[in-house]
């Protein structure tokens, strides 16, 4: 009942924003319309909604990506609840959260949005870009839980399915890439224009692109299992056009409202990390060491030190430089809370603020505010990430997709590096400095696949799901187990998420058939089916 407490609310608070953005101040025909009864619910509302949750719902963005993906591919630790992802400590309930409220909210509108425009003629773009967002939003699902309802979700309220199947994996993929190939092609710009979409505000030649790159992501998921059809997908994908530009990132752009946990208007993300008093997630150091053993320019915006003002962490006293010439550039040790690795107290001095003294917390780097703000933008798939995809195909199959995998290369460094200019607040970094970047940071041979992911990786921060699955698929980069003793209760990174205990009471005789298929064993450190080993 919470979760679709804050549901509600959470539609409700994007139709004010709707309303007052989209419509005029005299249309008032439909004020007397219950908004949360499904009969009624439009499409595009729908669509705008789920794509708002995606990156604006708190509980879900912090127990996925904050408490467990982040530090399973060792971007951020340090904090207290860092230890789930970082150090492996099973949670049930924060492995389940995402399944528990993408189905009965996002999962069903989409589903809903989806078969509510498809036969009306005036809504041809906007039922292709709900087939695409839909394919989306399972795509994540998919990723971290293996098979899972698919064909038959959400089919309890259109068709009477109480206890919906699970699809294996390959077919779920299968279908995504019908879907992708027929909604980007099915997608005219002459058609009906989709004003409420929040990612592209309804440009239909933008969201072709968009399709075609996710199409391109999920097709390099398949490297590992079928690496034959990983290459016809890829090239279907690029043929019928991906990402050209840095302009073309599908981003979401927040509001500066702090999230909390029902208001999706701000990210989401933001708000697991800088809700508290003060700002408890430090860099966890084997992702400081690779940034600065390959002069990455990104590595002094990002990250920085501040001394904290209780509940205003975009006051806070920004003391890089006078820290950083005592200590460098020191995150937390994998598999170690901030307050392990204790630090002995020193003083600097700020000029036109006087003396302050650094202890332990203040000499671990922090996330740069910018990164973290409450109108940052959730970068869903970007410019860079496309051209490294590229770059990585180009490379295993000896394709020229308008440019070698070296051209692909450097085009994914330059865009990655000034996409932080997407964050309000982010840096424009000079063009010496990437060309310098790009001449350290030469392909060298035999080790161009780890160069590549590396890149992705970085360009992949602040997108935990993302970055997880393209570290499983790809191998890279290669990780030790943050292993500590007392807590953990593996000494391996787990590779994907156990299905809820809900599904197991509720759903046991498709539960149990989905195991057999997964080979029998639902545990974080089996495998799911393109994450073969």
């Amino acid at each position: 009942m919470k979760s679709m407490k804050r549901y509600y609310n959470s539609l409700l608070y994007l139709c004010l924003a709707l309303v007052t953005g989209l419509m005029s101040c005299d249309d008032f025909g439909d004020m007397n319309v219950n908004p949360t009864k499904s009969s009624n619910m439009d499409p595009a509302l729908q669509l705008a909604l789920i794509q708002a949750r995606f990156s604006g719902d708190l509980e879900s963005n912090e127990r996925v990506g904050t408490f467990n993906c982040m530090p399973m591919v060792q971007q951020l630790g340090g904090a207290w609840a860092c230890q789930y992802g970082g150090f492996y400590v099973k949670q049930q309930q924060y492995m389940s959260i995402l399944w528990e409220l993408n189905y009965p909210n996002d999962i069903l509108n989409i589903a809903d949005a989806v078969n509510r425009s498809k036969d009306d003629p005036k809504k041809q773009n906007l039922h292709n870009i709900c087939r695409i967002m839909k394919v989306y939003v399972f795509a994540r699902l998919t990723d971290l839980y293996g098979d899972i309802p698919y064909s038959e979700a959400s089919s309890g309220y259109s068709k009477g399915i109480v206890h919906p199947k699970y699809d294996k994996q390959a077919d779920i993929y299968d279908d995504f890439f019908k879907e992708l190939t027929e909604a980007s092609t099915a997608l005219d710009p002459s058609k009906d224009q989709v004003p409420q979409d929040q990612f592209y505000k309804g440009d239909i030649a933008a969201w072709k692109k968009f399709a075609n790159s996710l199409h391109l992501r999920l097709a390099m998921r398949l490297v590992k299992r079928d690496e034959a059809k990983a290459k016809a997908e890829v090239q279907k994908a690029f043929a019928r056009g991906v990402f050209s530009r840095n302009e073309d990132v599908c981003k979401m752009t927040h509001e500066n409202v702090q999230n909390n946990y029902e208001d999706v208007r701000g990210n989401g993300l933001s708000a697991s990390i800088n809700q508290g008093e003060l700002v408890p997630y430090r860099y966890n150091q084997v992702f400081i060491t690779a940034l600065r053993n390959t002069n990455d320019p990104r590595l002094e915006h990002m990250a920085r030190y501040y001394i904290d003002i209780p509940y205003k962490f975009m006051e806070r006293l920004d003391v890089t430089e006078q820290v950083r010439a005592v200590v460098g550039y020191t995150g937390c040790n994998n598999g170690d809370f901030v307050w392990d690795d204790w630090k002995s107290t020193f003083t600097i001095t700020v000029p036109g603020r006087g003396d302050f003294e650094i202890g332990n917390n203040g000499q671990k780097i922090q996330l740069a505010n910018f990164l973290i703000a409450n109108n940052a933008p959730f970068l869903h798939l970007t410019y860079a990430e496309t051209e490294l995809l590229l770059a990585e195909a180009c490379f295993r199959w000896g394709l020229n997709l308008n440019g070698d995998y070296t051209t692909h290369y450097n085009n994914g460094i330059e865009a990655g590096i000034r996409q932080l200019s997407f964050y309000p607040g982010g840096p424009s970094i000079e063009t010496g400095k990437i060309t310098q970047y790009k001449a350290d940071n030469v392909l060298a041979p035999g080790r161009e696949l780890q160069m590549i992911n590396h890149q992705l990786w970085v360009v992949l921060f602040m997108n935990g799901p993302e970055a997880y699955a393209n570290w499983r698929r790809s191998g890279f980069p290669q990780l030790t187990p943050g292993y500590k003793p007392g807590y953990s209760n593996i000494n391996t990174i787990p590779r994907r998420f156990e299905y809820p205990l809900s599904e197991k009471e509720q759903n046991k005789a498709n539960y149990d058939k989905a195991l057999q298929d997964m080979g029998g064993n639902d545990d974080w450190t089996a495998r799911v089916w393109w994450d073969k080993q």
